[in-house]
């Protein structure tokens, strides 16, 4: 069923250039091992920007058709409603990292967020011990489903296993280093206790430099994904533990959902959890794992 077959995706995400960067280097590493069906994907990246112009570019791809759409933006109505116009043009939808549930999405690929959240309460509790201090938390931007799951099961973590820590919140950054390194400076000025970070949306460059500038101690720095800029701090020991997912098996599974809603593959389509995998310098790999 798959001989000859030729399906034109579309990967639409709304992240930081080093994890699209990421995201495509995977997909075009599984391309090959897809076939007998060709995949040729259609990319279209952005790291901000108006929300209007997101919906703009899932509509395009509506009128002009797709065999799936591979997805990640905000769960925000006009989303959910764009995905709707998606499903009407019969065009499957699976969400990657961040899911949509009130959306008609088909499957969703990625980690239990909850639970990447709460391992990293418990690898921050563990190294900071005794030692008294906040921990700084970082976001990109709140409306994504996938921050916010991890977001509330580290917070929920850490009240359990913690109670006597505060956390600092920071949001709004993008994920940006141009952006984060101020809000990191504010928070460490306002805050003279802050000695360990949790790094939901990125931005890590730009942490580590902050905490630099003004001469502060980082104890304990989790962050996730090892796109380029986490494996070389990783490496140089400005992060203490990366929390990771295999992003090849996500696009693999991700293609293979959309071909099942074709019909060229057998078996019901399903979201599939991925697999949380702890990365500190001792096992991280001895090149960016998505390098050719």
């Amino acid at each position: 069923r798959l001989a000859g077959r030729t399906f034109m995706i579309d990967v639409v995400m709304q992240a930081p250039d080093r994890f699209s960067s990421a995201v495509r280097d995977a997909l075009e590493a599984e391309l090959p091992f897809l076939r007998p069906a060709v995949i040729r994907a259609r990319f279209h990246f952005r790291e901000t920007g108006p929300l209007d112009e997101l919906v703009s570019t899932t509509d395009q791809i509506a009128a002009r058709g797709s065999q799936g759409v591979i997805l990640k933006a905000p769960d925000v109505p006009e989303i959910i409603d764009a995905c709707g116009r998606l499903t009407q043009a019969r065009i499957p939808i699976v969400t990657l990292v961040t899911d949509l549930p009130g959306s008609q999405r088909l499957a969703h690929v990625g980690i239990d967020n909850r639970a990447a959240g709460a391992t990293a309460a418990y690898l921050i509790g563990q190294w900071l011990g005794d030692r008294p201090g906040n921990v700084l938390v970082t976001l990109s931007r709140g409306f994504f489903r996938g921050e916010e799951e991890r977001e509330m099961g580290f917070r929920v973590a850490m009240r359990s296993r913690h109670p006597d820590r505060s956390l600092i919140e920071i949001e709004n950054s993008d994920g940006l280093d141009r952006t984060m390194r101020g809000l990191v400076l504010t928070a460490l000025e306002r805050d003279p206790s802050i000695n360990a970070v949790y790094s939901i949306g990125g931005g890590n460059n730009a942490i580590v430099e902050a905490f630099e500038s003004m001469r502060r101690s980082c104890y304990v720095f989790v962050g996730h994904d090892l796109d380029q800029d986490n494996t070389r701090l990783l490496r140089d020991g400005h992060l203490s533990a990366v929390l990771h997912h295999d992003l090849n098996q996500d696009m693999r599974r991700a293609c293979r959902a959309i071909m099942q809603a074709h019909r060229a593959l057998p078996g019901a389509v399903h979201s599939w959890p991925s697999n949380i995998q702890v990365i500190t310098p001792y096992n991280a790999p001895i090149r960016f794992p998505y390098e050719r």
